[in-house]
């Protein structure tokens, strides 16, 4: 029986980093639906089905990606979302979903530091899949 491919949304304003993680999701055999910011990633997340998400936290606005996290556990709280940002080396500040209440609070059900190596995404993103 062959294997179930995921979808996944894939959100960053940072066209190389959409189009370097597109490329390797799609070569480990997920399906992905991309968009070059939050705007565009809730048209496709109103359009689409997906099974996992993946945001940038800063695109057009500071807070686009816990905006954007908040909107899809809203409207499909099974739905795992994991934020990806550089916020930590752009501004010093540090910002986890480690325990339940910062889960709670910022809704992502993990939080990677950019760069974030392909390896160690995927292997999240498994994690969360398979929970």
């Amino acid at each position: 029986m062959a294997e179930r491919t995921y979808t996944v949304l894939l959100a960053d304003d940072d066209e190389d980093f959409l189009t370097q993680m597109k490329v390797q999701l799609e070569a480990a055999g997920f399906e992905v639906i991309a968009a070059g910011g939050q705007a565009e990633a809730e048209k496709l997340f109103a359009a689409h089905e997906v099974d996992i998400a993946v945001l940038d936290l800063m695109m057009e606005h500071a807070d686009g990606g816990f905006a954007l996290c908040y909107h899809i556990k809203k409207a499909r709280p099974g739905t795992p979302v994991i934020l990806v940002t550089a916020v930590t080396n752009e501004t010093g500040l540090e910002f986890d979903a480690a325990t339940d209440e910062e889960r709670n609070w910022v809704k992502a059900d993990a939080m990677l530091a950019k760069p974030v190596r392909f390896e160690q995404l995927r292997r999240e993103m498994h994690r969360l899949l398979e929970a």
